[in-house]
């Protein structure tokens, strides 16, 4: 229904102003879909048991033996 009334008011216009409208919701979209895209942040926690330690993570590692007292 919307979309109707959208459709009728905007055959009324002149091309020059449709391209501005036209201008106007493709920036509404953009904003639309970086509101989106900023919501989407990762949960705390949400990466718990993906990634494992060694078991010698903390042990010096050989490389740099020559430098250790």
């Amino acid at each position: 229904m919307i979309e109707e009334k959208i459709y009728s008011k905007v055959q009324l216009l002149p091309e020059d102003i449709k391209l501005e409208v036209l201008n106007y919701i493709e920036s509404l979209l953009n904003k639309y879909k970086e509101k989106r895209n900023i919501h989407k942040v990762p949960k705390f926690g949400c990466m718990k048991g993906v990634f494992k330690m060694s078991q010698d993570f903390d042990e010096p590692l050989d490389d740099f033996k020559e430098y250790m007292p």
